[in-house]
Protein backbone atom coordinates (compact mmCIF):
# COMPACT_ATOMS: atom_id res chain seq x y z
CA UNK A 1 0.00 0.00 0.00
CA UNK A 2 2.89 2.58 0.84
CA UNK A 3 4.54 1.74 -2.82
CA UNK A 4 0.80 2.83 -4.06
CA UNK A 5 1.03 6.23 -3.50
CA UNK A 6 5.00 6.59 -4.22
CA UNK A 7 6.02 8.44 -7.44
CA UNK A 8 9.33 9.16 -8.20
CA UNK A 9 9.65 12.95 -8.34
CA UNK A 10 10.73 14.80 -11.79
CA UNK A 11 11.20 18.41 -12.48
CA UNK A 12 8.90 20.08 -15.24
CA UNK A 13 12.06 20.38 -17.94
CA UNK A 14 10.29 21.24 -21.52
CA UNK A 15 9.28 17.98 -23.20
CA UNK A 16 9.80 15.50 -20.51
CA UNK A 17 7.13 12.73 -20.68
CA UNK A 18 6.03 12.23 -17.06
CA UNK A 19 5.52 8.29 -16.51
CA UNK A 20 2.88 6.94 -14.39
CA UNK A 21 5.02 6.11 -11.70
CA UNK A 22 6.46 9.61 -11.73
CA UNK A 23 5.29 13.08 -10.84
CA UNK A 24 5.89 16.63 -11.03
CA UNK A 25 6.38 18.80 -7.97
CA UNK A 26 2.91 18.78 -5.72
CA UNK A 27 2.05 22.27 -6.25
CA UNK A 28 2.26 21.85 -10.10
CA UNK A 29 0.86 17.90 -9.82
CA UNK A 30 -2.07 19.84 -7.96
CA UNK A 31 -2.42 22.24 -10.69
CA UNK A 32 -2.66 19.39 -13.11
CA UNK A 33 -5.22 18.00 -11.57
CA UNK A 34 -7.36 21.15 -11.95
CA UNK A 35 -7.16 21.11 -15.49
CA UNK A 36 -8.22 17.36 -15.49
CA UNK A 37 -11.18 18.10 -13.22
CA UNK A 38 -12.28 20.90 -15.58
CA UNK A 39 -11.76 18.65 -18.78
CA UNK A 40 -14.10 16.19 -17.27
CA UNK A 41 -16.46 18.16 -15.45
CA UNK A 42 -19.02 19.32 -18.88
CA UNK A 43 -19.60 16.12 -20.01
CA UNK A 44 -19.85 14.20 -16.39
CA UNK A 45 -22.19 16.77 -15.18
CA UNK A 46 -24.25 16.63 -18.36
CA UNK A 47 -24.80 12.93 -18.57
CA UNK A 48 -26.70 13.28 -15.30
CA UNK A 49 -29.08 16.34 -16.09
CA UNK A 50 -29.42 14.62 -19.71
CA UNK A 51 -30.96 11.41 -17.36
CA UNK A 52 -32.65 13.40 -14.92
CA UNK A 53 -29.86 12.62 -12.13
CA UNK A 54 -27.99 14.31 -9.33
CA UNK A 55 -25.26 16.29 -10.97
CA UNK A 56 -23.44 16.68 -7.38
CA UNK A 57 -23.95 12.79 -6.64
CA UNK A 58 -22.62 12.20 -10.58
CA UNK A 59 -19.06 14.30 -9.87
CA UNK A 60 -19.10 12.80 -5.76
CA UNK A 61 -19.01 9.38 -8.06
CA UNK A 62 -16.58 10.00 -10.34
CA UNK A 63 -14.04 11.07 -7.84
CA UNK A 64 -14.97 7.87 -5.82
CA UNK A 65 -14.62 5.73 -9.15
CA UNK A 66 -11.27 7.29 -10.04
CA UNK A 67 -9.97 6.21 -6.67
CA UNK A 68 -11.40 2.90 -7.31
CA UNK A 69 -10.01 1.95 -10.59
CA UNK A 70 -6.39 3.68 -8.92
CA UNK A 71 -6.32 1.28 -6.48
CA UNK A 72 -7.69 -1.43 -8.10
CA UNK A 73 -5.44 -1.38 -11.02
CA UNK A 74 -2.73 -0.76 -8.40
CA UNK A 75 -1.56 2.93 -9.45
CA UNK A 76 -0.31 1.98 -12.89
CA UNK A 77 -3.40 2.96 -15.43
CA UNK A 78 -3.62 6.98 -15.75
CA UNK A 79 -7.30 7.51 -16.46
CA UNK A 80 -10.33 9.29 -15.02
CA UNK A 81 -13.53 7.64 -14.65
CA UNK A 82 -16.50 9.50 -15.32
CA UNK A 83 -20.34 9.83 -16.52
CA UNK A 84 -20.88 7.49 -19.39
CA UNK A 85 -23.01 8.33 -22.06
CA UNK A 86 -23.50 5.07 -23.28
CA UNK A 87 -26.47 4.77 -20.26
CA UNK A 88 -28.48 7.45 -21.53
CA UNK A 89 -30.22 6.18 -24.63
CA UNK A 90 -31.34 3.11 -22.27
CA UNK A 91 -32.20 5.05 -19.25
CA UNK A 92 -34.37 6.80 -20.56
CA UNK A 93 -36.12 4.28 -22.47
CA UNK A 94 -35.97 2.64 -18.84
CA UNK A 95 -37.46 4.92 -16.97
CA UNK A 96 -39.46 7.17 -19.48
CA UNK A 97 -37.82 10.37 -18.70
CA UNK A 98 -39.49 13.27 -20.15
CA UNK A 99 -36.47 15.28 -20.38
CA UNK A 100 -36.65 17.80 -17.75
CA UNK A 101 -36.16 18.19 -14.06
CA UNK A 102 -35.46 14.98 -11.62
CA UNK A 103 -36.37 11.51 -13.25
CA UNK A 104 -39.43 10.26 -11.05
CA UNK A 105 -37.83 6.23 -11.65
CA UNK A 106 -34.66 7.05 -11.33
CA UNK A 107 -34.14 4.01 -8.75
CA UNK A 108 -35.57 1.45 -11.43
CA UNK A 109 -32.49 3.11 -13.55
CA UNK A 110 -30.16 2.56 -10.50
CA UNK A 111 -30.79 -0.95 -10.32
CA UNK A 112 -30.10 -1.78 -13.99
CA UNK A 113 -26.85 0.41 -13.72
CA UNK A 114 -26.12 -2.09 -10.73
CA UNK A 115 -26.65 -5.23 -12.77
CA UNK A 116 -24.31 -3.98 -15.57
CA UNK A 117 -21.35 -3.07 -13.54
CA UNK A 118 -21.44 -6.38 -11.95
CA UNK A 119 -21.45 -8.34 -15.47
CA UNK A 120 -18.62 -5.89 -16.01
CA UNK A 121 -16.91 -7.34 -13.47
CA UNK A 122 -17.38 -10.74 -14.32
CA UNK A 123 -16.15 -10.11 -17.75
CA UNK A 124 -12.71 -8.25 -16.08
CA UNK A 125 -12.17 -11.76 -14.15
CA UNK A 126 -12.69 -13.23 -17.18
CA UNK A 127 -9.86 -12.03 -19.06
CA UNK A 128 -7.71 -11.93 -15.61
CA UNK A 129 -8.38 -15.71 -15.56
CA UNK A 130 -7.52 -16.44 -19.22
CA UNK A 131 -5.28 -13.43 -20.34
CA UNK A 132 -5.74 -10.94 -23.35
CA UNK A 133 -4.72 -12.60 -25.96
CA UNK A 134 -7.99 -13.36 -27.52
CA UNK A 135 -8.87 -9.53 -27.56
CA UNK A 136 -5.29 -9.18 -29.04
CA UNK A 137 -6.55 -11.11 -31.50
CA UNK A 138 -10.18 -9.99 -32.54
CA UNK A 139 -8.63 -6.04 -32.16
CA UNK A 140 -5.54 -5.85 -33.90
CA UNK A 141 -3.90 -1.82 -34.36
CA UNK A 142 -5.95 -1.14 -36.76
CA UNK A 143 -8.77 -1.83 -35.37
CA UNK A 144 -7.94 -0.12 -31.69
CA UNK A 145 -6.94 2.84 -33.66
CA UNK A 146 -9.90 3.66 -35.60
CA UNK A 147 -12.34 3.05 -32.30
CA UNK A 148 -9.67 5.52 -30.68
CA UNK A 149 -10.21 8.10 -33.31
CA UNK A 150 -13.91 7.35 -33.64
CA UNK A 151 -14.02 8.32 -29.46
CA UNK A 152 -13.32 11.94 -30.60
CA UNK A 153 -14.83 12.37 -33.81
CA UNK A 154 -18.45 10.98 -32.62
CA UNK A 155 -18.37 13.43 -29.72
CA UNK A 156 -17.47 16.18 -32.61
CA UNK A 157 -20.98 17.60 -33.38
CA UNK A 158 -21.17 18.08 -29.07
CA UNK A 159 -19.49 21.60 -29.20
CA UNK A 160 -20.01 22.43 -32.26
CA UNK A 161 -23.89 21.75 -32.51
CA UNK A 162 -25.19 21.88 -29.07
CA UNK A 163 -22.49 24.41 -27.40
CA UNK A 164 -22.98 27.61 -29.03
CA UNK A 165 -26.20 29.09 -29.91
CA UNK A 166 -25.62 32.01 -31.72
CA UNK A 167 -22.88 33.49 -33.85
CA UNK A 168 -21.30 34.99 -30.85
CA UNK A 169 -21.24 31.67 -29.29
CA UNK A 170 -19.50 30.05 -32.50
CA UNK A 171 -16.54 33.02 -32.68
CA UNK A 172 -16.22 32.51 -28.94
CA UNK A 173 -15.26 28.96 -29.53
CA UNK A 174 -13.29 29.92 -31.82
CA UNK A 175 -11.63 32.66 -29.53
CA UNK A 176 -11.01 29.74 -27.16
CA UNK A 177 -9.40 26.88 -29.16
CA UNK A 178 -6.98 29.77 -30.78
CA UNK A 179 -6.05 30.88 -26.89
CA UNK A 180 -4.86 27.11 -26.22
CA UNK A 181 -3.37 26.94 -29.40
CA UNK A 182 -1.36 30.21 -28.61
CA UNK A 183 -0.34 28.66 -25.28
CA UNK A 184 0.21 25.27 -26.55
CA UNK A 185 3.17 26.64 -29.16
CA UNK A 186 4.19 29.72 -27.86
CA UNK A 187 4.49 29.24 -24.47
CA UNK A 188 7.14 26.64 -22.39
CA UNK A 189 7.89 24.76 -19.24
CA UNK A 190 4.54 24.63 -17.12
CA UNK A 191 2.10 27.02 -18.84
CA UNK A 192 2.36 24.42 -21.95
CA UNK A 193 2.21 21.54 -19.75
CA UNK A 194 -1.36 23.93 -18.45
CA UNK A 195 -2.28 24.50 -21.93
CA UNK A 196 -6.03 23.60 -21.23
CA UNK A 197 -6.45 25.34 -17.99
CA UNK A 198 -4.55 28.46 -19.25
CA UNK A 199 -6.21 28.79 -22.63
CA UNK A 200 -9.68 28.40 -20.78
CA UNK A 201 -8.57 30.84 -18.38
CA UNK A 202 -7.45 33.53 -21.06
CA UNK A 203 -10.52 32.61 -23.43
CA UNK A 204 -12.72 33.33 -20.38
CA UNK A 205 -11.78 36.74 -19.52
CA UNK A 206 -11.96 37.86 -23.16
CA UNK A 207 -15.93 36.09 -23.43
CA UNK A 208 -16.42 38.11 -19.76
CA UNK A 209 -15.01 41.33 -21.05
CA UNK A 210 -17.14 41.18 -24.95
CA UNK A 211 -20.27 40.29 -22.82
CA UNK A 212 -20.46 41.99 -19.10
CA UNK A 213 -18.83 44.72 -20.40
CA UNK A 214 -20.20 44.95 -24.82
CA UNK A 215 -22.75 43.48 -24.14
CA UNK A 216 -22.53 41.44 -26.99
CA UNK A 217 -23.68 38.02 -25.49
CA UNK A 218 -24.81 36.62 -22.56
CA UNK A 219 -23.24 37.95 -19.42
CA UNK A 220 -20.93 35.75 -16.95
CA UNK A 221 -23.33 35.17 -14.19
CA UNK A 222 -21.40 34.46 -11.09
CA UNK A 223 -24.61 35.16 -9.10
CA UNK A 224 -25.07 31.13 -8.72
CA UNK A 225 -21.38 30.94 -6.78
CA UNK A 226 -22.51 34.04 -4.29
CA UNK A 227 -25.76 32.13 -3.92
CA UNK A 228 -24.22 28.76 -3.44
CA UNK A 229 -23.63 26.80 0.19
CA UNK A 230 -20.09 25.74 0.51
CA UNK A 231 -20.62 22.91 2.05
CA UNK A 232 -24.03 20.61 1.31
CA UNK A 233 -24.63 17.03 1.31
CA UNK A 234 -25.97 15.45 -1.55
CA UNK A 235 -29.11 13.62 -2.03
CA UNK A 236 -28.35 9.69 -2.26
CA UNK A 237 -30.93 7.15 -3.56
CA UNK A 238 -31.08 3.63 -3.65
CA UNK A 239 -31.73 1.28 -6.60
CA UNK A 240 -34.72 -1.29 -7.12
CA UNK A 241 -34.31 -3.64 -9.55
CA UNK A 242 -36.56 -4.33 -11.86
CA UNK A 243 -35.99 -7.48 -14.38
CA UNK A 244 -37.12 -5.14 -17.94
CA UNK A 245 -34.81 -2.10 -16.44
CA UNK A 246 -32.07 -4.78 -15.96
CA UNK A 247 -32.41 -6.40 -19.28
CA UNK A 248 -32.25 -2.82 -21.31
CA UNK A 249 -29.33 -1.49 -18.83
CA UNK A 250 -27.06 -4.42 -18.72
CA UNK A 251 -25.69 -5.18 -22.01
CA UNK A 252 -24.54 -1.28 -21.82
CA UNK A 253 -21.65 -3.22 -20.37
CA UNK A 254 -19.93 -4.37 -23.66
CA UNK A 255 -20.05 -1.17 -25.13
CA UNK A 256 -18.06 0.41 -21.70
CA UNK A 257 -16.10 -2.50 -22.39
CA UNK A 258 -14.73 -1.40 -26.07
CA UNK A 259 -14.48 2.33 -24.89
CA UNK A 260 -12.29 1.24 -21.64
CA UNK A 261 -9.87 -1.27 -24.31
CA UNK A 262 -9.74 1.90 -26.77
CA UNK A 263 -8.86 4.38 -23.99
CA UNK A 264 -6.01 2.05 -22.59
CA UNK A 265 -4.66 1.11 -26.11
CA UNK A 266 -4.29 5.01 -26.62
CA UNK A 267 -3.06 5.51 -23.38
CA UNK A 268 -0.53 2.45 -24.29
CA UNK A 269 0.21 4.15 -27.56
CA UNK A 270 1.26 7.74 -25.76
CA UNK A 271 3.55 6.28 -22.59
CA UNK A 272 5.39 3.41 -24.36
CA UNK A 273 4.33 1.33 -21.61
CA UNK A 274 2.65 -1.82 -22.34
CA UNK A 275 -0.81 -2.13 -20.24
CA UNK A 276 -2.29 -5.01 -21.47
CA UNK A 277 -1.45 -6.86 -18.16
CA UNK A 278 -3.64 -4.41 -16.39
CA UNK A 279 -6.45 -4.81 -18.72
CA UNK A 280 -8.88 -7.36 -16.75
CA UNK A 281 -7.88 -5.30 -13.54
CA UNK A 282 -9.24 -2.18 -15.61
CA UNK A 283 -12.58 -3.61 -16.97
CA UNK A 284 -12.74 -5.05 -12.50
CA UNK A 285 -12.33 -1.53 -11.28
CA UNK A 286 -14.65 0.21 -13.79
CA UNK A 287 -16.98 -2.09 -13.24
CA UNK A 288 -16.84 -2.21 -9.62
CA UNK A 289 -16.84 2.23 -9.71
CA UNK A 290 -20.03 1.64 -11.51
CA UNK A 291 -21.64 -0.72 -9.11
CA UNK A 292 -21.16 1.81 -6.39
CA UNK A 293 -22.25 4.84 -8.22
CA UNK A 294 -25.35 3.07 -9.26
CA UNK A 295 -25.81 2.32 -5.60
CA UNK A 296 -25.72 6.00 -4.91
CA UNK A 297 -27.79 7.41 -6.76
CA UNK A 298 -25.07 8.05 -9.30
CA UNK A 299 -24.39 7.22 -13.44
CA UNK A 300 -22.25 4.28 -15.07
CA UNK A 301 -18.93 5.41 -15.06
CA UNK A 302 -16.36 4.76 -17.54
CA UNK A 303 -12.83 5.85 -18.28
CA UNK A 304 -12.87 9.67 -19.79
CA UNK A 305 -11.56 10.16 -23.05
CA UNK A 306 -11.65 14.21 -22.39
CA UNK A 307 -8.63 13.48 -19.80
CA UNK A 308 -6.85 11.46 -22.25
CA UNK A 309 -6.80 14.01 -24.60
CA UNK A 310 -5.31 16.36 -22.06
CA UNK A 311 -2.67 13.32 -21.38
CA UNK A 312 -1.91 13.90 -25.60
CA UNK A 313 -1.42 17.53 -24.80
CA UNK A 314 0.66 17.13 -21.72
CA UNK A 315 2.63 14.34 -21.74
CA UNK A 316 2.03 13.93 -18.40
CA UNK A 317 0.16 10.57 -17.48
CA UNK A 318 1.44 10.64 -13.30
CA UNK A 319 -1.33 8.61 -11.92
CA UNK A 320 -0.70 11.39 -9.16
CA UNK A 321 -2.57 13.53 -11.10
CA UNK A 322 -5.43 11.54 -11.25
CA UNK A 323 -5.73 11.19 -7.50
CA UNK A 324 -5.64 14.57 -6.87
CA UNK A 325 -8.31 15.07 -9.41
CA UNK A 326 -10.28 12.57 -7.64
CA UNK A 327 -9.94 14.44 -4.16
CA UNK A 328 -11.27 17.99 -6.19
CA UNK A 329 -14.40 15.81 -7.66
CA UNK A 330 -14.68 14.79 -3.96
CA UNK A 331 -14.80 18.36 -2.79
CA UNK A 332 -16.76 19.48 -5.54
CA UNK A 333 -19.53 16.46 -4.46
CA UNK A 334 -19.81 18.06 -1.31
CA UNK A 335 -19.92 21.59 -2.11
CA UNK A 336 -22.20 22.93 -4.10
CA UNK A 337 -19.91 26.69 -4.34
CA UNK A 338 -17.62 24.93 -5.92
CA UNK A 339 -19.58 23.16 -8.28
CA UNK A 340 -21.11 26.63 -9.19
CA UNK A 341 -17.73 27.79 -9.82
CA UNK A 342 -17.10 25.63 -12.65
CA UNK A 343 -20.56 25.81 -13.81
CA UNK A 344 -20.63 29.37 -14.00
CA UNK A 345 -17.86 28.65 -17.06
CA UNK A 346 -19.27 30.19 -20.49
CA UNK A 347 -20.94 27.24 -21.93
CA UNK A 348 -19.04 28.25 -25.64
CA UNK A 349 -15.54 28.50 -24.24
CA UNK A 350 -16.52 24.94 -22.40
CA UNK A 351 -17.24 24.11 -26.07
CA UNK A 352 -13.87 25.77 -27.62
CA UNK A 353 -11.98 24.05 -25.30
CA UNK A 354 -13.82 20.45 -26.29
CA UNK A 355 -12.98 20.87 -29.82
CA UNK A 356 -9.56 21.14 -28.98
CA UNK A 357 -9.68 18.13 -26.46
CA UNK A 358 -11.91 15.95 -28.70
CA UNK A 359 -9.64 16.43 -31.67
CA UNK A 360 -6.31 15.30 -29.69
CA UNK A 361 -8.35 11.77 -28.70
CA UNK A 362 -8.85 11.64 -32.87
CA UNK A 363 -5.41 11.97 -32.95
CA UNK A 364 -4.41 9.46 -30.42
CA UNK A 365 -6.27 6.80 -32.62
CA UNK A 366 -4.14 8.24 -36.15
CA UNK A 367 -0.96 7.61 -33.34
CA UNK A 368 -1.53 3.83 -32.96
CA UNK A 369 -1.98 3.37 -36.66
CA UNK A 370 1.38 5.23 -37.02
CA UNK A 371 3.64 3.69 -34.23
CA UNK A 372 2.27 0.35 -35.22
CA UNK A 373 2.82 0.66 -38.61
CA UNK A 374 -0.52 -0.52 -40.11
CA UNK A 375 -0.32 -1.20 -43.66
CA UNK A 376 -3.35 0.99 -45.61
CA UNK A 377 -1.78 -0.84 -49.02
CA UNK A 378 -3.41 -3.84 -47.48
CA UNK A 379 -7.49 -3.93 -48.45
CA UNK A 380 -8.59 -5.21 -45.05
CA UNK A 381 -7.02 -2.66 -43.05
CA UNK A 382 -8.03 -0.11 -45.52
CA UNK A 383 -12.39 -1.32 -45.48
CA UNK A 384 -12.14 -1.47 -41.70
CA UNK A 385 -10.82 2.21 -40.79
CA UNK A 386 -12.52 3.26 -43.53
CA UNK A 387 -15.92 1.70 -42.67
CA UNK A 388 -15.18 2.16 -39.00
CA UNK A 389 -14.84 6.20 -39.38
CA UNK A 390 -17.70 6.97 -41.06
CA UNK A 391 -20.49 4.88 -39.14
CA UNK A 392 -18.84 5.98 -35.83
CA UNK A 393 -18.42 9.80 -36.87
CA UNK A 394 -21.82 9.53 -38.31
CA UNK A 395 -23.57 7.94 -35.19
CA UNK A 396 -24.50 5.13 -37.10
CA UNK A 397 -27.20 3.47 -34.96
CA UNK A 398 -28.71 0.10 -34.75
CA UNK A 399 -31.68 -1.13 -33.05
CA UNK A 400 -32.41 -4.65 -30.63
CA UNK A 401 -35.33 -4.25 -29.55
CA UNK A 402 -35.53 -1.37 -27.38
CA UNK A 403 -31.90 -1.52 -26.48
CA UNK A 404 -30.23 1.13 -29.33
CA UNK A 405 -26.45 0.31 -30.30
CA UNK A 406 -24.70 4.31 -31.20
CA UNK A 407 -21.79 5.26 -33.05
CA UNK A 408 -19.07 4.39 -30.80
CA UNK A 409 -20.64 1.17 -30.34
CA UNK A 410 -21.67 -0.01 -33.68
CA UNK A 411 -17.90 1.68 -34.77
CA UNK A 412 -16.86 -0.84 -32.53
CA UNK A 413 -18.16 -3.88 -32.55
CA UNK A 414 -18.60 -3.12 -36.55
CA UNK A 415 -14.85 -2.52 -36.26
CA UNK A 416 -14.08 -5.91 -34.77
CA UNK A 417 -16.38 -8.03 -36.83
CA UNK A 418 -15.11 -6.46 -40.16
CA UNK A 419 -11.65 -7.65 -39.50
CA UNK A 420 -12.48 -10.91 -38.40
CA UNK A 421 -14.41 -11.39 -42.05
CA UNK A 422 -12.05 -9.91 -44.26
CA UNK A 423 -9.10 -11.32 -42.11
CA UNK A 424 -9.67 -14.94 -43.05
CA UNK A 425 -8.35 -13.41 -47.17
CA UNK A 426 -4.53 -13.33 -48.04
CA UNK A 427 -5.45 -10.19 -50.41
CA UNK A 428 -3.35 -7.43 -49.96
CA UNK A 429 -3.23 -5.10 -52.84
CA UNK A 430 -4.07 -2.05 -52.84
CA UNK A 431 -7.97 -1.14 -53.93
CA UNK A 432 -8.32 0.49 -57.60
CA UNK A 433 -7.93 4.07 -57.94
Amino acid sequence: MSNLFSWREVAATEGRVVAPDERLPWLQTGAMGVQHVIAMFGATVLAPILMGFNPNIAILMSGIGTLIFFLVTGGKVPSYLGSSFAFIGVVIAATGYAGKGPNANIAVALGGIVACGAIYILIGALVQAIGTGWIERFMPPVVTGAVVAVIGLNLASVPIKNMAASNFDSWMQAVTFLCVGLVAVFTRGMMQRLLILIGLILATAVYALLTNLFGMGKPVDLSGIANAAWIGMPTFTAPVFTTNAMLLIAPVAIILVAENLGHLKAVTAMTGRNLDPYIGRAFIGDGIATVVSGAAGGTGVTTYAENIGVMAATRIYSTAVFVVAALIALVLGFSPKFGALIQAIPLPVMGGVSIVVFGLIAIAGAKIWVDNKVDFSQNKNLIVAAITLIIGTGDFTLKFGQFALGGIGTATFGAIILYALLGRTRNASALPK
